[in-house]
């Protein structure tokens, strides 16, 4: 059954109910500010909720979501959430997390036209071309685009190593840790890609900056 626009203010004032039944203090605190240890870049799929997922609370993750949470260099909006949660809310942890069974992977896979859609779609297909040798050993089509999905994780995870904002973190001393997690929609887990990365060791040299010129 369809969800009514109305319904969606009732659930809320049950909701506020239920936290506030919890604790009394949990909204006034919320209006003092926020301090997440995370920052969660995910896919705007509405089966994929960071908090709920995740069993957290509002004011626990930064949150950024887009079609295959891709981080894209030219991408302001991306970069300017990037650049406040690191910069000003001083997460500790930043998680790019995809799903299986992703639209946007699947859609990259073909060659159809879809809109719009396709420009920002191009970027996974460079993530296919990287790894075109291992995708195209995999014949079923579902196991190849969920293997799609990993692949496009690991590379915006490394995607992400590669911008100045976190550079600059790294080179200042910041505690600041990259990270690589799937959601299997179908069971409701996370799954560790463990491409956690804590420094540019392994970053591609042209890729490095002279740090601390440009803050």
């Amino acid at each position: 059954m369809a969800l009514a626009y109305a319904n969606l203010f009732e659930q809320n004032k049950k909701w506020v109910e239920e936290m506030n039944r919890q604790n009394p203090e949990f909204f006034a605190t919320l209006a003092k500010g926020q301090s997440p240890q995370f920052l969660w870049i995910g896919c705007s799929d509405s089966r994929v909720p960071a908090n709920e997922i995740t069993g957290t609370l509002p004011g626990d993750i930064f949150v950024h979501r887009n079609i295959a949470n891709m981080v894209v260099h030219t991408d302001m909006n991306m970069l300017s959430v990037l650049d406040y949660s690191v910069n000003v809310l001083g997460v500790r942890h930043i998680i790019v997390c995809g799903h299986y069974g992703c639209g946007g992977v699947a859609a990259a896979l073909g060659n159809k036209q879809v809109g719009l859609i396709d420009n920002w779609l191009r970027h996974i297909k460079d993530v296919y071309r990287l790894h075109k040798e291992e995708l195209d050993t995999i014949g079923d089509t579902k196991e190849k685009t969920n293997r799609l999905v990993e692949l496009n994780v690991h590379e915006q995870v490394y995607d992400l190593s590669k911008t100045s904002i976190v550079q600059n973190a790294w080179a200042r001393g910041q505690f600041l840790q990259l990270h690589g997690l799937v959601y299997d929609i179908a069971n409701g887990y996370l799954k560790d890609l463990s491409v956690t990365v804590g420094d540019n060791n392994e970053l591609d040299n042209v890729y490095k900056f002279d740090t601390g010129v440009l803050e």
